[in-house]
C-alpha cells in the first residue's frame, strides 16, 4: 500500500458551507493540544461561552459548543425539549425544516407541519392560523436562514406569535448566525442552534447551542429520560458551567484544537463587531446580485426575503449544472454549491458567508462565472 500525505489545494469555497477560513483561525487550530481539562483550557472554554453569547445576543447561562456538526446541535434541542407525545410545530419551507420534522418524530413527538412554498420566508400568518388550530402545542420550530433555498424569516415575529400561545421556540441559526441580524433574548428564543464552518467561519463539526430559562426548566422537569446520552443536557451542562475553582465536570473529551479554532474565530467577529459583520455580508450581497443580473442570472427568493450569505439563482436555461460547477472548481479552485431537494439540478447556491464575504470573492466569482457561461 503506498499512501503519502494528503496536500489539498487552496479553494475560495463560495458554497452553502465551509467557508474560507482565516489563516489566524487555521494557525490557531495548529497550537500544542492540551488536556480538555487542564485550568487554563476550562478558562478558554468561559471565554468561548462568553464570545457565544456575543454571538448571540443572549445572557443564557446555558450557551456552549456541542462537540458534533449542527445537525448534532439541532438533535440536541429537540431530544433535551420534546418528549413522547409533544406536539410540535414545524415550519417547513426547505430541506432544513424537513429535518426539523424528522427529528421531532424520531424522539416521539408529535409534528403538525406548516407548509410554506420552498425559496419564500416562512408565513406568519400561516404560523398563527395553524396554532388557533392546535391549542395544546408546546413548540414552534423554524429555521430563521434555509441554508436550501436561501430565504430568511422574520424570526422576531415567528417568536413573538409562538409566545402569545404559550409555545417554547426552537431556532435553526445555522446559516444565519454572524452573518445577519440575530437577537436572541430579545426575540424571546427559547433554543438554537448554528454551525461553526458557516458565518464563523471555523472548522466544521462543532455546534454553538443556547437554551433560555424557561427551556432549561423543561429540560430539568422532563418526565422521561433524554433520548440521547451524548447530547443530554442535564449532564453536559455542569461540563460547561463557568467554575472560578478551575474545575470541569467531566462529560466526554472535548475536541481541543476545534475550540481552539472556534475560539479565533469568535474573537474575530467580535472584534469586527455585530453590526459591522452584519453590514459586510448585505454589502457584499449587494455587488453579487448587480454582478448576477447583468449575467442574466435570476435569483429564486424575492429580494425582501433573500439571505444575504447564501445566494439561490436558477441555472439559466441550456446551461448545464455539473459541467459549470466543475469548470469553476478545475480553471479557478473555486466552489460554488448545486440546487438542493426540489431545486436539485435546477439552482446554485452561492456562498457569502464568513471569512468569504469580501469584495475580491465577489469579483472572481462573477468573471469565473462569465467565462464559464461564455465557453
Amino acid at each position: 500500500m503506498s499512501i503519502s500525505s494528503f496536500n489539498p489545494p487552496r479553494r475560495t469555497l463560495m458554497g452553502p458551507g465551509p467557508s474560507d477560513i482565516s489563516p489566524q483561525v487555521l494557525q490557531a487550530l495548529s497550537k500544542p493540544t492540551i488536556g480538555h481539562l487542564d485550568p487554563l483550557f476550562v478558562n478558554m472554554m468561559d471565554e468561548v461561552k462568553s464570545l457565544l453569547q456575543y454571538a448571540f445576543q443572549t445572557k443564557n447561562e446555558i450557551t456552549m459548543a456541542v462537540s458534533a456538526p449542527g445537525s448534532a446541535g439541532m438533535e440536541t434541542c429537540f431530544v433535551n425539549l420534546v418528549e413522547p407525545g409533544d406536539k410540535v410545530i414545524v415550519c417547513i419551507n426547505g430541506v432544513f425544516g424537513a429535518r426539523m420534522k424528522e427529528n421531532v418524530e424520531r424522539v416521539g413527538g408529535v409534528a403538525i407541519t406548516v407548509d410554506g412554498e420552498w425559496g419564500h420566508a416562512v408565513s406568519p400568518s400561516q404560523l398563527e392560523d395553524t396554532l388557533k388550530q392546535h391549542t395544546d402545542v408546546k413548540f414552534v420550530a423554524f429555521v430563521h436562514a434555509e441554508t436550501s433555498t436561501g430565504a430568511l424569516s422574520d424570526a422576531q415575529t415567528l417568536c413573538a406569535i409562538a409566545k402569545q400561545y404559550g409555545c417554547l421556540t426552537i431556532v435553526d441559526a445555522v446559516t444565519s448566525l454572524g452573518g445577519v441580524e440575530l437577537r436572541v433574548d430579545d426575540w424571546q428564543i427559547d433554543a438554537i442552534y448554528s454551525g461553526s464552518q458557516k458565518c464563523l467561519s471555523c472548522v466544521p463539526g462543532l455546534s454553538p447551542v443556547s437554551f433560555s430559562p424557561a427551556a432549561v426548566d423543561k429540560i430539568k422537569s422532563r418526565t422521561t429520560k433524554v433520548q440521547s446520552w451524548f447530547l443530554d443536557q442535564t449532564l453536559v451542562m455542569d461540563y460547561w458551567a463557568n467554575n472560578s475553582g478551575g474545575k470541569r465536570s467531566y462529560h466526554h473529551t472535548a475536541p481541543v484544537n476545534s475550540l481552539y479554532a472556534l475560539h479565533e474565530s469568535l474573537l474575530h467577529l467580535y472584534r469586527e463587531g455585530l453590526e459591522t459583520a452584519w453590514e459586510r455580508h448585505a454589502d457584499q450581497h449587494q455587488a453579487l446580485a448587480q454582478g448576477l443580473a447583468d449575467l442574466g442570472i435570476e435569483f429564486i427568493v424575492p429580494e425582501a426575503e433573500r439571505l444575504p450569505q447564501l445566494n439561490a439563482v436558477y441555472i439559466p436555461e441550456g446551461v448545464d449544472d455539473t459541467a459549470v460547477r466543475s469548470y469553476l472548481l478545475n480553471e479557478f479552485n473555486l466552489e460554488i454549491g448545486a440546487g438542493l431537494g426540489a431545486f436539485a439540478g435546477k439552482a446554485w447556491r452561492i456562498g457569502l458567508m464568513g471569512y468569504s464575504a469580501k469584495s475580491e470573492n465577489v469579483l472572481l466569482c462573477l468573471a469565473a462565472l462569465k467565462q464559464a457561461l461564455n465557453k
